[in-house]
C-alpha cells in the first residue's frame, strides 16, 4: 500500500498468505499535551479522503468447495461454523409458507427473561437455555422436555452468568471421546452429555473448564480445538476432549503484543461478545471484537487501541494472529463491530472467490479477502474533527465507504428529523438546537451528541448468507443516539476512612456489573452522575423492578435501598480523595450520562422512518438488491401511519426454499419474505417478542422453523419477559 494512501502508516505486509493492514494514531502522549485541546487548524491541513486500495482482483483467494449437508443441519446457534444461517431444507417454500402454523410450544416454566439464544437441534432433539438458569434438552418434533441440567445460582447476577448467552455449540465426538454440548456460563465453560444432560467427567473439573473474562456468544470447532470468546475480553482455545486451555489471544494489545503502541497505558474491553465464525477447510476463526472501554471517554487510552472495532483471523491450532481490519479507530462512540463475521463465496471479474464480513453499528459493512484481510472493495477514510475536550484525541480518519453501500450512516443531520405531526417536529427540533451533530462528531462538554450508534448500523444477532448466491440478509436499527459526557466531579472515598452502609450494599450487589468507582463495566452504563440524570423515586423504581439485562433487586430491604441511594447520590459520604478535582498533571476524568436517544414528546424516534429494516446485498457487487421496512408499530399503523419498521434485535435466517425467517420486532411477530424480492408472505404472532434468529431443522420428515420467543430487553413489547420456544410447520 503506497504510504501516501494512509495517514500514519506503520506497515501492510503480504507474505505466505499473512497481511497485516493497519493505520495508528500516536500512542503515548506526554501529560503536559494531555491537559490540553488538539490543533484544529493541523487537522484541517490534511486532506479530507484518503484511501486503503481494493486488492488486486487477481490475488483473491480462491473458493473452496463446503460440503453441502453441513447446511441440512441446526448444530450451532450460528447454523454453521461459517455463521451463515442458511438452511438447504427445501419442504417449505414461497408458494406454501402461507399454510405454516404452530407445531408445538415449549415453556419452560422457570422464569422470564431476555433469552439472546438461537437454539441447536442435533438428531431430533434440541438444546436451549432457560429464563431459570438451565439448559434443556425438547424433542424438536413434538416439544416435549426430555431432560433439565440446572445451573448453579450466582450472586451478585452478572451479565455472564447466562447460560449460553448468545449461543451453543454441539461436537459430534472423535479418537475415543464421546459428543457434547458447549456452552458458556459465568466464568466457565461446560460440556454436557447431549443424551442425559450430565456433566461429562473428562472435561475440566466435573464437566466444566474456567475461561478468565466471563463467558458470552458461542464457540465453535475445529478439529481438536474449541475457540470461543470472553465477555470481557480475549479469545480462548480449549482442548474440547479434555478442556485443558491451549492458547489465549489478548484483545487489548500490551507488552510485546504487534499492537501495544496503539494504547498508552494497562486498559480493558474489546471484548468478542457477538462471536466469531470458523473455516473449516483453511483452521482459520475469524473473531469479531468490539469498542474499548470505557464507552464515549477515550483521555485514558489515546492512541488506535488495537484490536478493538476489528475483525482479527486467528490460527484455531496455535491462536496466532494471521492478520486484523479496524473499523472505526480510538472509537468514543461505541461503534462496535458488532456481529460474527460470515464467511461469504462471491464473484469477482468471473472468479469464485472467499471472503468473511465485517460489520459494524456504525452502518459499515466491509468484504474482506479470507486469507489476507485485505478489501474487496477500496476503502475511503474521511478526514475526522478534532477533540474539543481537554485531553481527548480523536484519531485523524475515520472510514467512510461507499461500497459496498453502508447499512447507515453515523452521522445525523437535521434533515433527518421526524415529520409524523408538528408537536413532534417542534419538540425534537428544540432538542437539535442544543446538540452536537456532525460526522463522527467529538464530544462536547455538558452537550449532547447525536449520532446513529448504539442502536444503527447491525446488531450483534448479525446477517444469515444464502449460500449459493452470496447474497447477505441483514437486520439493521436506525436509531439516533444521545450521549453527553460531563465532568467526572464524584471523587471516590478516601482509604483511610470506612466505607458508608451505602458503599457496602453497592459492594455486594452492584458492583460486579458497574465497576468499583461506578463506571460501568462492559456494556453497562455507569453511575457517576447520577444525582443529575435521576431522582431517589426513579432509582427506586430501577430498583424494584430491573430493566433491561438488569434484574430486579430483591435482596434489599427499603432502608438499605435508601442507604444504597445515598451513596450513589453521594449523600453522608466519607471526606474523597484528593479534595475532589484531578491534581496537577492528572488527566480530566470524565463520564457519560448513559445510552439515550432522540426521541419526540411520545418516546417515538426522533427521525423519519424507517426505524428498522431487512436489507438484501448483492456482496459480489456491493449494492443492495432489497431494503424494506420490518416490524410495525400497532398504534401508528392504527393510526394510518405507513409501514415504519421498528428496533429489532434478533436476526435473519435464511432458507434454499427462496425465503427469509425473522422476528426481533417491536410487534411481537415472525415473519417470513421472499428472498428475491423482499415482499412480505407470511406473518405469525408470538406470546412474546422473538429474541434471536430462527433455526431450521427437519424432524420426523417435516421441516421446522423454531423462535426463541421470551421478549424483554431492548425489544421489550406489552407482555415483557417471558420463556417461550415456538416451533412452526406445515400442517400434516
Amino acid at each position: 500500500m503506497p504510504t501516501s494512501l494512509c495517514p500514519r502508516p506503520r506497515f501492510v505486509a503480504a507474505l505466505r498468505g499473512l497481511a497485516i493492514v493497519s493505520w495508528a494514531g500516536a500512542a503515548t502522549v506526554a501529560t503536559a499535551a494531555v491537559l490540553g485541546t488538539e490543533d484544529a487548524a493541523a487537522r484541517a491541513a490534511l486532506p479530507e479522503f484518503r484511501t486503503i486500495p481494493a486488492a488486486p482482483s487477481e490475488t483473491l483467494t480462491p473458493a473452496a468447495e463446503v460440503p453441502p449437508d453441513q447446511f441440512a443441519r441446526w448444530t450451532r446457534s450460528q447454523g454453521d461454523n461459517g455463521a451463515r444461517r442458511y438452511s438447504a431444507l427445501t419442504q417449505i417454500t414461497k408458494a406454501n409458507v402461507r399454510d405454516l402454523e404452530v407445531a408445538w410450544t415449549f415453556r419452560a416454566g422457570d422464569g422470564a427473561a431476555n433469552i439472546q439464544c438461537t437454539p441447536i437441534v442435533v438428531d431430533g432433539v434440541m438444546y436451549a437455555p432457560t429464563p431459570g438458569r438451565a439448559v434443556v434438552a425438547v424433542d424438536a418434533a413434538t416439544g416435549a422436555e426430555r431432560w433439565r441440567r440446572q445451573l448453579p445460582a450466582t450472586r451478585p447476577v452478572r451479565l455472564q452468568d447466562v447460560p449460553a448467552r448468545r449461543g451453543l455449540t454441539y461436537w459430534p465426538g472423535g479418537d475415543g471421546h464421546a459428543p457434547r454440548l458447549l456452552f458458556g456460563y459465568g466464568d466457565w465453560i461446560y460440556a454436557l452429555d447431549p443424551r442425559t444432560g450430565e456433566p461429562l467427567a473428562g472435561f475440566g473439573t466435573e464437566g466444566r473448564t474456567p475461561i478468565a473474562t466471563g463467558a458470552t456468544a458461542a464457540g465453535a470447532v475445529y478439529r481438536h480445538v474449541f475457540v470461543t470468546t470472553g465477555l470481557n475480553g480475549d479469545v480462548f482455545g480449549f482442548d474440547v476432549r479434555t478442556g485443558a486451555a491451549l492458547w489465549r489471544f489478548r484483545s487489548v494489545a500490551r507488552g510485546e503484543d504487534f499492537g501495544a503502541e496503539t494504547w498508552d497505558g494497562p486498559q480493558a474491553g474489546a471484548n468478542g461478545w457477538s462471536g466469531l465464525s470458523l473455516d473449516d477447510q483453511r483452521g482459520l476463526a475469524f473473531v469479531a471484537l468490539g469498542a474499548p472501554r470505557p464507552d464515549m471517554v477515550g483521555v485514558g487510552r489515546l492512541g488506535d487501541n488495537l484490536f478493538s472495532n476489528c475483525v482479527v483471523a486467528l490460527d484455531v491450532l496455535t491462536g496466532e494472529r494471521r492478520w486484523h481490519f479496524q473499523d472505526v479507530r480510538h472509537d468514543i462512540w461505541d461503534l462496535d463491530v458488532c456481529a460474527p463475521p460470515n464467511l461469504v463465496t462471491i464473484m469477482r471479474d468471473g472468479r469464485r472467490v472467499d471472503a468473511v464480513t465485517c460489520m459494524s453499528k456504525a452502518g459499515h459493512l466491509y468484504v474482506l479477502d479470507r486469507l489476507t484481510g485485505l478489501p474487496v472493495f477500496p476503502v475511503r477514510l474521511r478526514r475526522a474533527p478534532v477533540s474539543i475536550l481537554p485531553g481527548e484525541r480523536t484519531a485523524p480518519y475515520q472510514p467512510d465507504p461507499e461500497l459496498p453501500e453502508p447499512l447507515s450512516r453515523m452521522e445525523f443531520s437535521p434533515e433527518m428529523i421526524t415529520d409524523r405531526t408538528p408537536e413532534a417536529r417542534a419538540f425534537v427540533e428544540a432538542v437539535v438546537a442544543r446538540s452536537n451533530y456532525g460526522f463522527f462528531a467529538p464530544f462536547a462538554e455538558g452537550k449532547p451528541t447525536l449520532y446513529i450508534g448504539s442502536r444503527g448500523g447491525a446488531e450483534w444477532s448479525g446477517a444469515a448468507v444464502d449460500v449459493p448466491t452470496g447474497r447477505l440478509y441483514v437486520t439493521s436499527n436506525r436509531w439516533v443516539s444521545r450521549i453527553t459526557v460531563m465532568s467526572n466531579e464524584d471523587r471516590e472515598r478516601d482509604p483511610r476512612h470506612p466505607p458508608s452502609a451505602g458503599e457496602l450494599h453497592y459492594q455486594a450487589h452492584c458492583v460486579a456489573c458497574h465497576g468499583p468507582t461506578r463506571t460501568g463495566l462492559g456494556m453497562v452504563p455507569p453511575l457517576v452522575g447520577l444525582k443529575a440524570r435521576m431522582t431517589d423515586a426513579e432509582v427506586l423504581d430501577l430498583l424494584a423492578k430491573g430493566r433491561g439485562a438488569m434484574p430486579p433487586n430483591v435482596v434489599l430491604d427499603t432502608a438499605q435501598k435508601r442507604e444504597l441511594l445515598d451513596y450513589l447520590f453521594r449523600r453522608n459520604q466519607p471526606p474523597p480523595r484528593g479534595g475532589g478535582s484531578p491534581g496537577a498533571g492528572e488527566r480530566p476524568q470524565y463520564v457519560f450520562d448513559g445510552f439515550g436517544f432522540l426521541t419526540d414528546h411520545e418516546g417515538y424516534p426522533g427521525i423519519k422512518p424507517p426505524w428498522g429494516l431487512l436489507n438484501c446485498y448483492d456482496l459480489s457487487t456491493g449494492r443492495f438488491l432489497w431494503r424494506v421496512p420490518l416490524g410495525e408499530l400497532p398504534k401508528l399503523k392504527g393510526a394510518g401511519v405507513p409501514t415504519t419498521g421498528s428496533q429489532n434485535l434478533g436476526g435473519a435466517t435464511v432458507t434454499a426454499g427462496g425465503l427469509v425467517f425473522v422476528a426481533g420486532t417491536e410487534d411481537e411477530k415472525l415473519r417470513a419474505f421472499d428472498a428475491d424480492t423482499g415482499a412480505e408472505l407470511w406473518s405469525a404472532k408470538l406470546p412474546f417478542a422473538g429474541t434471536a434468529a430462527p433455526a431450521i431443522y427437519e424432524a420426523g420428515g417435516r421441516q421446522f422453523v423454531v423462535i426463541t420467543a421470551t421478549g424483554g430487553g431492548r425489544v421489550g413489547g406489552p407482555a415483557g419477559a417471558g420463556d417461550a420456544y415456538v416451533a412452526f410447520a406445515l400442517p400434516r
